[in-house]
Parts: structure tokens; sequence; C-alpha cells
């Protein structure tokens, strides 16, 4: 079976973004500073989603086509190199190689 591409997790992560389903999942996650980090990958917030499409967007073909498996240095460099959180980056991608590893 072939993986998904990054392009086309990024679209499963954003299906629910700005819904009220995926605010619903947002406050479901919520600590007490009113952080959700943890429901990301379900439902991310329009900011999120934007800098993970920037970080999608200036990827390598090679950094697409193994992006289950950057290094956390290259992730740290992509995220400079996009300007975005390097925390967020790293969520999206750990959750991409688990996604992988899953339906393989």
């Amino acid at each position: 079976m072939n993986k998904i591409t990054i392009e086309q997790y990024l679209e499963h992560v954003a299906r629910f973004s700005g819904s009220d389903y995926g605010k619903m999942i947002r406050e479901q996650f919520e600590d007490i500073q009113g952080a959700s980090e943890l429901a990301m990958l379900v439902a991310p917030s329009a900011e999120e989603l934007e800098q993970l499409k920037k970080a999608v967007a200036i990827m390598t073909l090679d950094e697409k086509q193994n992006a289950d498996s950057l290094t956390d240095e290259q992730t740290e460099r992509l995220a400079a190199d996009a300007q975005i959180d390097p925390a967020n980056l790293a969520i999206f991608l750990n959750g991409y190689a688990l996604h992988c590893k899953q339906v393989s």
C-alpha cells in the first residue's frame, strides 16, 4: 500500500479547521491556559493551518517524499526557513509519521 503524500495528509488534517466540530474538539483538549496543541491534528486553528501550509509549500521534493523520517534538526531548520512555530511543525510531522506507520 502506498503512503499518502504530505500534501494529502495536510488536506486530511485541515478538514475540520474552523468548523463547529473542530472548535468543539479544541475545547475538549484545552489546558488551563486555553492551549490545545494535542487537538491540532484533528482541528488545527486557522493560524496553525496557515503555518503548516507554509512549511509544506517550501519543502523540497526530497523532504516531501521523506517527511515521515525527517530529523529534529531538519524539522527545526524547515520551521526557521518558513518562519513558523517549530513545535507545531514537529507535531504535524510526527502525526504524519505515525499515520504512515499505521497504514503500512
